[in-house]
């Protein structure tokens, strides 16, 4: 099984400039308790499941696969609007990483995450100036949660 290594923190709206050509994405939850998610995504054009096993650290187990267009589109269908997850992802270079960047939409309108994938989970990692604090352990973070569409509270330490 393929593991995902990936730290997450919270972006400022100094991110923003740095964001130019992004992908406009649908996520909507077939399946999760507190250790194991399923999820169907469509991503543009492409439409994508997933499952995401327990989480431990930096660290999970996933299983990722592109699936027809329609069938993600029937799959969202059975996820009522109000707990999907819609944001724009954009990909921006930094000390030679690539960041995935979430700008929420909808009830998370304001919300910015950001997320790198790493080989390893003690791999260095240059932040950049425009993060805030780090939520990668943080459940309230979790797209999953953030489909029931409650806005975490940003000032939290």
């Amino acid at each position: 099984m393929a593991l995902e290594i990936e730290r997450k923190f919270l972006a400022s709206s100094a991110v923003l400039p740095f964001c130019r050509s992004g992908t406009p994405l649908v996520q909507g939850y077939l399946y999760t308790d507190t250790h194991h998610t399923l999820r169907v995504r469509r991503a543009g054009d492409r439409a994508f499941l997933t499952w995401k096993g327990p989480k431990s650290g930096a660290v999970r187990e996933e299983v990722e696969c592109e699936i027809p267009l329609q069938m993600g589109e029937a799959l969202l269908a059975d996820v009522p609007p109000n707990e999907r997850v819609q944001k724009m992802r954009y990909g921006i270079e930094h000390a030679g990483a690539i960041w995935d960047v979430d700008v929420f939409q909808g009830p998370l309108d304001g919300l910015i995450l950001a997320e790198i994938e790493m080989a390893r989970e003690d791999e260095l990692v240059v932040l950049p100036f425009w993060l805030g604090r780090e939520v990668t352990s943080d459940p309230c973070y979790r797209n999953s949660r953030l489909a029931t569409g409650a806005m975490p509270n940003l000032l939290a330490a």
